[in-house]
């Protein structure tokens, strides 16, 4: 018994050495370094430059804004070009943002979701690179990168360098349907599927690659890649990247719900939990209710403003890594006038009429999935020319 018990404590012992350096090599892996947080290393690209911003609230490093790193630094920022939500990300979906003076660094502020989406050459005129630092969450109709789409063809158009600061992908897989051409719009500019898996870096290139700025030209754009991640690790975002996604939950099931945005049915716009519900006030049935209502800031009119939703939480569902059509096809199957279910948005945000059709007709998940494939597989082998994560 003796021998066996010593014997025993021998082998707990290997299997504890073994295991140390496995758990040792997990707490000691690098921290990820996004391009901001390398911005030293642009400082000699910006010396003596006039400089231009393309930044929101998202544009950090650590806590303090790239803005404010760079003035500190010496660097001559002219100008700051604000996306959609606004420079500090305080504007509401869809609300027009004006051009400004920024109060606490004084520099002029020109928005890029007001009158006009792209940089006049009159606006560049006085610049000579354009630094853009901006989170996307990894969907193909999220604004940003048509705010870096256009930032692109202004330089392009003007001969300016522009500078990529690259971030990791939250939402990084390929998945859903790619865009069909005659639908192209601010929510739908590339010929890719809903779920990109690519970082903003990455699509700079392939969108110079392709060729699909205006005439075709290309912008002289140099990537900062982001340091110790690579595509299939998971990526956790330390700030909303927009009012209306205000945590991971949100950010990580905005790939597939976002759809319900071309429907009757809420997605919690207005509530304390926007993007982690889906409602309606016909949808009496389903036990969870809540009540949209204006958020300034945040939410302007929300659909089904001050009334009752009948609904389901989606703050403890587990997102899944894909498009996930079954809360659409659940919410569709349960929506009594289903001719009024679907509105004139959802094609544009889908890239395609097909999905709306055969929702209406009634194929399955697995059925819908399987008519994606040929053109994902394509997209798959055009995506990796301009991987930078592989």
């Amino acid at each position: 018994m003796i021998r066996l018990l010593v014997l025993a404590f021998v082998l707990f012992g290997l299997v504890s050495c073994k295991a140390q350096p496995a758990r040792q090599k997990a707490q000691d892996k690098p921290t990820v370094l996004t391009g901001a947080d390398q911005v030293h290393d642009i400082l000699p690209t910006l010396k003596n430059k006039r400089v231009a911003l393309t930044v929101n609230h998202t544009s950090l490093i650590g806590r303090t804004h790239l803005a404010d790193s760079l003035k500190s630094l010496g660097v001559n920022i002219v100008k700051i070009f604000g996306p959609e939500h606004g420079f500090r990300g305080n504007a509401a979906d869809g609300e027009l943002v004006s051009d400004s003076l920024d109060l606490k660094t004084g520099i002029p502020l020109i928005s890029l979701y007001g009158k006009s989406k792209k940089p006049t050459a009159q606006q560049l005129a006085d610049v000579d690179v354009v630094v853009f630092d901006i989170q996307d969450v990894g969907t193909r109709f999220y604004t940003y990168i048509g705010t870096m789409h256009y930032v692109m063809e202004a330089c392009a158009e003007s001969n300016k360098k522009m500078i990529i600061l690259d971030r990791p992908n939250p939402n990084d897989f390929v998945d859903g349907p790619v865009n069909d051409k005659p639908l192209k719009s601010f929510v739908a500019m590339h010929t890719i599927p809903i779920a990109h898996g690519l970082t903003v870096g990455e699509l700079a290139q392939m969108i110079n690659g392709e060729g699909w700025l205006l005439n075709k030209v290309k912008c002289d754009i140099e990537i900062i890649p982001v340091r110790n991640w690579k595509h299939g690790e998971p990526y956790l975002l330390p700030i909303g990247p927009s009012p209306n996604l205000p945590n991971n939950q949100a950010i990580q099931l905005y790939p597939s719900i976002c759809l319900f945005e071309g429907t009757v049915i809420s997605l919690g716009r207005g509530t304390p939990f926007p993007f982690q519900a889906l409602g309606s006030p016909e949808l009496k049935n389903l036990g969870f209710t809540f009540t949209p209502v204006t958020i300034k800031g945040v939410a302007v009119k929300p659909p089904h403003e001050n009334k009752l939703c009948y609904g389901i939480d989606l703050r403890n569902e587990i997102p899944a890594r894909k498009i996930d059509l079954s809360y659409l096809l659940k919410m569709y199957a349960l929506y009594p006038d289903k001719e009024k279910f679907f509105t004139s948005y959802f094609d544009l945000l889908a890239g395609t009429p097909k999905l709306k059709q055969q929702i209406k007709d009634g194929l399955t998940e697995e059925q819908i999935r399987t008519s994606w494939q040929e053109d994902l597989d394509i997209y798959k082998t055009l995506r990796a020319k301009y991987l930078l994560y592989p």
